[in-house]
């Protein structure tokens, strides 16, 4: 196995004649140290197997897919237990977002249990009661002291907001495929009943994030007629699918020339980060056969796209008026 992974560092390296040096230099060892584990004299530790592949970009699957097809490696994202995390998770995200953007060929696929959280980053009352919600669920100083939406949007500091809004919008650039069903918008209308009912999210400030949301829905709606998203600098195509038979999972795939990766949730909006190929290709499959099943929106009737959309738009209403009247009696279905 050491002589494989060496044999594939000697391949990654631009000079070989300076092999030594370099992973001499790398693991902070002698050269002739150096010397003995790349002519399989001494064994790498694991420490020091972790070492270079981190050095190299190596994913870790690389070094251990050895037998077992059924096991594979995961990365998962950093923790976030309050604001400067959040703040530290848009700006990671954005950063490795970005790369796609001079990539021609390169597009995400968006299996979307919820409303994808690119569509509500903008600089709206949406954005502000998402990044709520998200701080309500892993800082436990929010919890414990019972900060509400009202007090809350008071001191956001701007840099979070920055950040959100930037990530937002390098996702206009890249090209996007999305699997909506008609449960979609669920999650982020209970949320918003949720807080209102507890009474940590005011009426005036509930029914503006009701609007927000009602304009998110257009939104999608016109980018899904003409195939593209709107404010794009790059012309990014953008395809909705409705499929009514599978639950969706906000499992992302990004798909390049060189290479498939997949994102799928562990909890709030932390994720695993599978790189395996042979797995990221069973999910494409996967993907590919949900998309066969599934209404391209721009390919349906009229009559099917406004049913589909006026359903959300129906429950946002019935949100809208639970919360006016105050009547016990709801249901989004």
């Amino acid at each position: 196995m050491q002589k494989q992974f060496i044999t594939y560092l000697k391949a990654k390296t631009q000079d070989n004649t300076s092999f030594v040096e370099e992973i001499a230099s790398i693991l902070d060892i002698g050269y002739d140290a150096a010397y003995r584990r790349i002519n399989l004299k001494t064994s790498l530790s694991l420490e020091e197997t972790v070492k270079l592949a981190k050095h190299y970009k190596i994913s870790l699957n690389k070094l251990f897919e050895v037998g077992s097809q059924t096991t594979i490696l995961a990365d998962l994202s950093p923790p976030i237990h309050n604001r400067e995390g959040l703040e530290m998770w848009l700006k990671q995200s954005h950063d490795s977002v970005y790369p796609l953007t001079k990539l021609k060929s390169a597009s995400i696929i968006y299996s979307a249990k919820d409303i994808p959280l690119f569509h509500t980053l903008k600089d709206s009352f949406l954005s502000r009661y998402k990044i709520y919600v998200w701080l309500k669920d892993v800082d436990p100083e929010m919890t414990r002291n019972k900060i509400s939406f009202d007090d809350f949007i008071k001191d956001i500091p701007d840099s979070l907001l920055e950040n959100a809004f930037k990530l937002g919008e390098v996702y206009k650039d890249i090209n996007i495929t999305e699997i909506w069903n008609n449960t979609t918008i669920n999650g982020t209308l209970q949320q918003v009943l949720y807080y209102f009912e507890s009474g940590a999210l005011s009426k005036e400030l509930a029914l503006l994030i009701c609007t927000d949301i009602e304009d998110v829905i257009r939104h999608v709606e016109k980018q899904a007629i003409q195939q593209s998203l709107i404010g794009s600098k790059n012309k990014a195509i953008y395809n909705l699918y409705i499929n009514d038979i599978h639950t969706m999972s906000n499992t992302i795939m990004v798909k390049t020339p060189y290479q498939k990766v997949f994102f799928t949730p562990f909890t709030v909006i932390s994720y695993f980060k599978i790189e395996h190929q042979p797995t990221c290709e069973l999910m494409f499959e996967f993907f590919e056969k949900q998309m066969s099943i599934s209404k391209l929106l721009v390919n349906a009737g009229e009559k099917d796209r406004s049913l589909f959309f006026n359903r959300m738009h129906q429950k946002i209403n019935r949100l809208r008026d639970r919360i006016i009247i105050d009547n016990d009696a709801f249901d989004f279905e």
